[in-house]
């Protein structure tokens, strides 16, 4: 691994915390895609004068964060995230066709997308869309589109499985969604930079970078 280039906190991160965290790095003015499951979440942490402009797969520019009626939001069940969770429009948000928005993500006009991951190799190899074991249900989605089409590919992941193994590996075990496409990782561990000069460690949440090191087997 490459040396760190940041600091380490004391407790492991919340996705809560994850997404604002991811949300702080995100360049202003930038065209982002958020993937279905936590990366949904970093609406929720933009302010507008980041200028970051929200794209959908399912048709608009401008989305913005999940609609509470606490807040005084309308509910709409036709504007709605990847995970079909109502949002609100920003000012000036468009709608447009399905194709048109595949289209905008293979033409390679959005600058970032964030996805979830099952694995990520220090290649930057990107596996999310099945785990290959019998009986799972593979759900592909626009994620190998914006894998190949937006400019940086970010994930955002838990960094360890529920049986404890690294999601950050070697090489990935489970059917491919992209080669070489992520160019980093943000997870409630740490923060990694993917590059060919190797991994680089950004930041470590809850464990020092000796210790994530050695968890991660990612040494040499």
């Amino acid at each position: 691994m490459k040396a760190s280039t940041g600091s380490t906190s004391g407790r492991v991160l919340t996705m809560d915390e994850l997404a604002a965290v991811i949300a702080r790095d995100i360049a202003e003015g930038s065209y982002v895609n958020l993937g279905i499951g936590q990366p949904t979440k970093i609406a929720d942490h933009l302010t507008p004068e980041q200028g970051v402009v929200l794209h959908t797969e399912n048709g608009m520019l401008g989305m913005g964060r999940k609609a509470e009626e606490r807040l005084g939001d309308v509910i709409d069940a036709d504007l709605t995230n990847a995970g079909k969770v109502p949002v609100v429009e920003t000012p000036g948000c468009s709608y447009f066709h399905h194709a048109d928005s595949f289209a905008m993500m293979r033409g390679g006009h959005l600058d970032v997308c964030v996805l979830g991951a099952f694995q990520v190799s220090r290649t930057g190899d990107l596996a999310n869309w099945s785990t290959g074991r019998p009986g799972d249900i593979p759900a592909v989605g626009g994620a190998m589109d914006l894998a190949i089409g937006a400019k940086d590919v970010f994930v955002m992941m838990t960094l360890f499985a529920k049986d404890g193994s690294p999601k950050l590996v070697e090489a990935c075990t489970m059917p491919l969604t992209g080669v070489g496409c992520v160019s980093r990782v943000y997870s409630d561990h740490g923060v990694f930079d993917l590059t060919p000069e190797g991994v680089g460690i950004r930041e470590t949440y809850g464990v020092d970078e000796f210790e994530l090191r050695r968890r991660l087997g990612l040494d040499g």
